[in-house]
């Protein structure tokens, strides 16, 4: 058998590091860049978009704009309270 037909030996490496701190020389998996025990099976990795932001609505657009306004009065009635204390 000719060595030079082999398919495995031309394919890509992993090249996660393992352990012992040495490349992996498992074949990645066709289209990724990890083998099957690193990260290219199929249904590995983190689900595309952040679900975990919406989980309690801390993150949204809309309750960070809700708290930038809240902030904002808080400073404007510190400094009205600021004018008022400096004038008596």
């Amino acid at each position: 058998m000719n060595r030079e037909n082999l398919t495995m030996d031309r394919a890509p490496r992993c090249g996660a590091r393992t352990r012992s701190g040495r490349p992996c020389q498992s074949p990645a998996v066709r289209g990724k860049r990890r083998c099957r025990m690193h990260g290219g099976a199929a249904g590995s990795g983190a689900p595309i978009g952040n679900t975990n932001a919406l989980r309690c609505g801390h993150y949204t657009a809309e309750a960070v704009a809700c708290r930038r306004q809240v902030s904002e009065l808080i400073r404007m009635a510190r400094a009205t309270l600021a004018e008022t204390e400096e004038r008596k």
